[in-house]
Parts: C-alpha cells; sequence; structure tokens
C-alpha cells in the first residue's frame, strides 16, 4: 500500500464522465459535495419502455372453395415472409393536440431561424425520423467529435426527438437550428448524472458559442439554502436570462408525499421558465415537483415568475429511443421540450422578441406575462397552485397573447 502525505484530510470524489478518476476534494469547502452527482431531477426515477411493434397474423374466409385457395396463397406468403405486417408503433399526439401546437404547424410554423441549444446526455443520430438531420454538438463529457449519447437509456436522444423528428410522430419545431451539448451521462447505476460546473459551462456554451435563442434544460440540481453560495448553473442561467436568452427548466420529479416544496435549480431562477408536468387526463403528474412561493433569500417571488410557471404533458410521452425504437417516459423532462419547442415557434413568428446584443431580458418579461394570461387555468390554477403553476400550455393562445400585447 502506497501511503500520500497530506492526503489523509481530503475525500477522494469520483468523476461522474469516469468512476475510475478520483479527485482530491477538501471535505471543508461548502456545496464541494452536491446534488449534481444524484440523479437528474428533470428525469423521471422509472426507465423508459419501449414500444413493442405490433404485427397482425390473421386471416379468415367464409366460403369453403375460397378458404382452400386462400390457404394456398397463404402458405405461399408465409413462405416469403410478406404475411406479417408491422404496424405503426404508438404515438402521443394527444399531447401535441392538447398544447395546441399542431395548430401552431398548421399556420406554418417550424422554428425555421430559431436556434435552440439542449444541454444533455448527449444525441445519437441513429433513428430513421431523424434522416437528413443535422445539428451542432459539443461534447463536455468525453472527447467525441461527431454526436453521440452518453446517457441511460438515450435521454438526450428522447428530448431531442420531441422537437425535430421528421417523421411518424414529427417533432414539435422540426427544422430548428438545434445544438446539443453532452454534459450529463450514466453513471454506472443507470443514472443520468453530472458535476454542476459542467453544467454551467454547457449553459455558458450555449449563450456565448452557438448564441442561442433558447436554452432548454431537462435537468436540475437541489437549490441552495439561504447561507450557502449560489451554485455555478443557478450563476450561468441568470446571466443567459439577463442577456435576453431564454431558458426553459424542468421543476423536478420530487414531487408526492416526500416533495421538499422547491423546484429544481436553476429552475429557481426568476426569469427562468419553469415547467411541471401533466397526465393525459389533464392531472398534475403525481412527480411533478411543487414550488415555493419564497426565494431562496426568503423573499416573496412576483408573478409573472412564481414557480412553475406552467405545465405541460409529460407522463408516458413517446420519443425516439435507442437502436432506432420509440419508446415512452415520463417526467418534467418531456414537459419542458415542449414549452421550449412551443417558445421556437413563437419566436419564428415574432423574430423581433429574439435576444440581439441590446437585450436586458425585458423581452423575456413580457413573454412570460403572456405565458400567464393565456395558460389554462382551472379550478387549481385560477390564479397560481404551487403545482400547477398559472395552468397548462396552450401555444395558440400563447403566440395570440403575445401579438395583441405590447411588444417589448
Amino acid at each position: 500500500m502506497i501511503e500520500l502525505d497530506g492526503l489523509d484530510r481530503v475525500d477522494l470524489l469520483p468523476e461522474p464522465s469516469d468512476r475510475r478518476i478520483l479527485s482530491a476534494i477538501d471535505p471543508s469547502t461548502v456545496g464541494y459535495q452536491d446534488e449534481w452527482r444524484a440523479e437528474v431531477t428533470g428525469w423521471a426515477p422509472q426507465n423508459a419502455e419501449p414500444l413493442p411493434k405490433i404485427r397482425r397474423t390473421r386471416v379468415i374466409a367464409s366460403n369453403v372453395t375460397i378458404f382452400a385457395i386462400m390457404s394456398v396463397v397463404i402458405l405461399l406468403v408465409w413462405q416469403s415472409g410478406f404475411l406479417f405486417i408491422e404496424l405503426p408503433s404508438p404515438t402521443s399526439e394527444w399531447a401535441f393536440e392538447t398544447t395546441e401546437i399542431r395548430q401552431l404547424q398548421d399556420e406554418g410554423l417550424n422554428g425555421e431561424g430559431v436556434r435552440l441549444c439542449m444541454v444533455d446526455t448527449g444525441f445519437s443520430p441513429i433513428h430513421s425520423s431523424f434522416e437528413g438531420v443535422e445539428i451542432i454538438f459539443k461534447d463536455m463529457v468525453g472527447d467525441s467529435t461527431v454526436p453521440v449519447d452518453y446517457g441511460s437509456i438515450g435521454h438526450g436522444t428522447m428530448m431531442a426527438g420531441l422537437l425535430i423528428s421528421q417523421s411518424h410522430q414529427v417533432g414539435i419545431a422540426p427544422n430548428i437550428t438545434l445544438a446539443m451539448v453532452a454534459a450529463l451521462s450514466d453513471n454506472g447505476d443507470g443514472e443520468n448524472s453530472g458535476d454542476e460546473s459542467i453544467v454551467a459551462d454547457a449553459i455558458g456554451w450555449c449563450q456565448n458559442n452557438f448564441e442561442a435563442d433558447i436554452i432548454s434544460l431537462s435537468l436540475g440540481g437541489q437549490q441552495k439554502l439561504a447561507n450557502e453560495p449560489e451554485g455555478a448553473s443557478v450563476t450561468a442561467a441568470r446571466m443567459a436570462v439577463d442577456s435576453g436568452i431564454y431558458v426553459v427548466a424542468a421543476a423536478g420529479n420530487d414531487g408526492g408525499i416526500d416533495d421538499d416544496g422547491i423546484v429544481s435549480a436553476p429552475a429557481n431562477v426568476a426569469r427562468v421558465i419553469t415547467v411541471g408536468s401533466t397526465t393525459m387526463e389533464g392531472q398534475i403528474w403525481a412527480n411533478s415537483s411543487a414550488g415555493s412561493q419564497l426565494t431562496e433569500t426568503q423573499n416573496p417571488r412576483q408573478s409573472p415568475n412564481l414557480k412553475p410557471e406552467i405545465v405541460s404533458p409529460g407522463h408516458m410521452i413517446v420519443s425516439t429511443g435507442d437502436n432506432g425504437d420509440w419508446y415512452s417516459s415520463s417526467g418534467t423532462s418531456v414537459s419542458t421540450v415542449f414549452v421550449s419547442g412551443a417558445l421556437a415557434l413563437i419566436l419564428q413568428a415574432h423574430p423581433e422578441l429574439k435576444p440581439n446584443p441590446d437585450s436586458n431580458g425585458s423581452c423575456i418579461d413580457s413573454v412570460k406575462v403572456a405565458l400567464m394570461n393565456s395558460a389554462q387555468q382551472n379550478e387549481f390554477a385560477s390564479t397560481h397552485d404551487n403545482h400547477w403553476g398559472y395552468g397548462e400550455l396552450k401555444s395558440q393562445l400563447w403566440l395570440q397573447e403575445i401579438s395583441n400585447s405590447e411588444q417589448c
């Protein structure tokens, strides 16, 4: 055994990108082992489920003569391999209809000219629905120069598919310019995790290198307490929104009886659009995180920045999975993409709302007021509810509200 002087007073922390690499950390450093090394809170705790393709095999004939002839034909077809007809995998069209995404697409909106940056586990282009698609890829997990997904069950690929799928289930904004930053990875236990500083660097890359209009964050970590310094991801998100870049983030998946009552970071940043999840039945998904209307410093939040701001479909949503298959998954990760995609369609319709060198965040404020006023309210969200936010996403109403309001 080799003894190393000076290492008896430090902790050895495995790096999320490679568990074999150990970093020496001073345990007296505040926040050195933060919750970014745990499961990404924007992702469902359950694994995504592959959707089996259905095959039709039964043939019925009522006439004996016809039956005899058909028997010969069936035998020949059976031998040729053409008897089994593959039916399409299921879709989640209900979610696209409920959010009025398809209505905006019917108006000719497809995200053209809008730059959207995702920070996630990466992207695998090996899927028939990505044929002809090109994305800009940045690897902060490894050193790959071509798109790759480091995540458990291809989390980033599933999120990207909701946006840019070109077939079967056409994405929300299939013509956007998409950048994917791989900043999270499977930690070896089937969990997608990463270091907060890497996530912060990824947000900075989206802002400064890619020059994003929208940054979509289907991820999150634990908020810092009032007496702790602000986390790096929160600082990066705050810098982005203050420069006019729209940041949309998952509220988190710790809902239920053990809910801590606060949304994930950086969804807690005031100007960030924070998203919770609903089901096909129009109810709050059981694991969707509640929000607190006090900031970390115990100051009251003000509209339109009460948390979460909006909810959208996030339960058993179909998207592009591993090996060219279609998967279903649940989580505020999914809900976040619906809001990010709807916003991309709106910015296509109103390019004057996109960030520019003189932006100061005032356009975000206007867009969030319109989001608040357009949300479909119910008995729980007649004004604002800690789970429902201001209500459910209605994209067409959101666009109409923006079109009828004063521009920033």
